[in-house]
């Protein structure tokens, strides 16, 4: 039986029942589910995703803060739900929504472009009767054109029109988090977050992010308006945020880092063995990193994490979790799934500890740029520049 991350790796542990104020590492997964609904009596009851450590329901997953907003440890990253890894399951995607309140992962991370706001409606049908549980972050700047392609607009009167449009879809007066989805290259940063600060002097938006954006769009941004949140992908097997200097910026303007990709886009928790195992209807199917060579290369370091994760008693997602969560109070990885399985799995990684000992060797298993490919086909995607003002 494994414990807490404790001691100098220890999660906020102050306690939030889930019916108070409440991948991206999307993970394949298999076809069975686990029930539905929280057991009525007041007894500790053990929930477990497949394999791994079991989640003791009595008490909710931790709590911490970005910046001045409070949030469970672990998000919910609701993009997969409606696009990118195969076919979208309502049913399914809605028992994951109550599913995640009940074990008080109440921190759910969508955007106006995944399905083309089909992620915004779907949420809507629980935000509906459950509004004050959940601490809503959406996105805008992204889109496709006519050939499909995305684009980015972060104009002014852009930022207003795509956030009453998410407010809309998703039946709410007010966003918790609104972030920028990708810097525009074409439009200053400082036009964009003037824009979104006049939001929340509106009284639409409480606080503010960007998603992807290099050091100096944060520094300018941060000298409009105060940033809460910064979305990057981070995990054992992607570490650019550490040796950008991203990472560093955002923490001296006291910005919460919240990871997407955690779990490598599924590739660590170990399900995925062969290039086969992508459907081609799964964007992951042309990125660099799934490809021949690469993809081998890469299945060196997932094993490794296995056969550390199997002394734990720990799946392998778990532990690449744990290494997520124990990079700082200030982190809130949101690990994405559409089944609940691996929700629950993906719960008890808040009870895996890792010693000092247990992240040296996670170190020498992945240091900083021992993936194999890069994050995208597209290199100019990730870490986004605005023109000057």
């Amino acid at each position: 039986m494994l414990t807490g991350i404790r001691d100098a790796h220890r999660v906020s542990t102050a306690p939030v029942v889930p019916g108070g104020h409440l991948d991206h590492g999307v993970v394949v997964v298999p076809t069975s589910v686990a029930p539905i609904g929280t057991p009525s009596t007041g007894c500790p009851v053990a929930e477990r995703g497949g394999q791994g450590q079991d989640r003791d329901m009595s008490a909710p997953i931790a709590r911490r803060r970005l910046g001045d907003l409070e949030v469970s440890a672990q998000g919910l990253g609701c993009m997969g739900m409606s696009q990118s890894y195969g076919a979208a399951d309502r049913d399914e995607s809605l028992a994951v929504l109550d599913r995640a309140l009940d074990l008080g992962i109440t921190f759910w991370d969508t955007s106006d472009v995944y399905g083309d706001g089909h992620n915004e409606e779907l949420l809507a049908e629980r935000l509906r009767s459950r509004r004050d549980d959940v601490q809503l972050a959406t996105k805008f700047a992204l889109s496709r054109d006519a050939s499909g392609a995305m684009v980015t607009d972060g104009r002014p009167e852009n930022v207003h029109a795509r956030c009453t449009d998410s407010l809309r879809r998703l039946g709410v007066d007010t966003i918790d988090l609104y972030y920028q989805h990708r810097v525009d290259p074409q439009v200053p940063i400082e036009d964009t977050v003037g824009a979104m600060a006049e939001l929340v002097q509106q009284g639409k938006v409480r606080y503010l992010g960007l998603s992807e954006a290099s050091a100096e769009s944060i520094r300018r941004a941060a000298a409009v308006h105060p940033i809460t949140a910064l979305q990057s992908e981070w995990s054992l097997w992607t570490r650019d945020l550490e040796s950008s200097g991203v990472l560093a910026v955002a923490r001296e303007h006291g910005i919460g880092i919240v990871p997407f990709s955690p779990l490598g886009r599924g590739f660590l928790t170990g399900a995925i063995t062969s290039p086969a195992d992508v459907g081609d209807d799964d964007f992951r199917k042309d990125m660099p990193r799934f490809q021949a060579e690469a993809f081998q290369a890469n299945l060196r370091l997932v094993d490794a994490v296995t056969a550390m994760a199997g002394e734990k008693g720990a799946t392998a997602g778990q532990l690449a979790l744990a290494w997520v969560l124990a990079r700082g109070d200030d982190v809130v990885p949101i690990p994405g799934t559409k089944r609940r399985t691996y929700l629950a799995e993906n719960a008890g990684a808040d009870a895996v500890e890792l010693t000092d000992t247990d992240l040296a060797r996670l170190e020498e298993i992945a240091p900083p740029g021992a993936a194999e490919g890069g994050r995208y086909a597209n290199a100019g995607y990730a870490y986004g520049d605005s023109p000057a003002r």
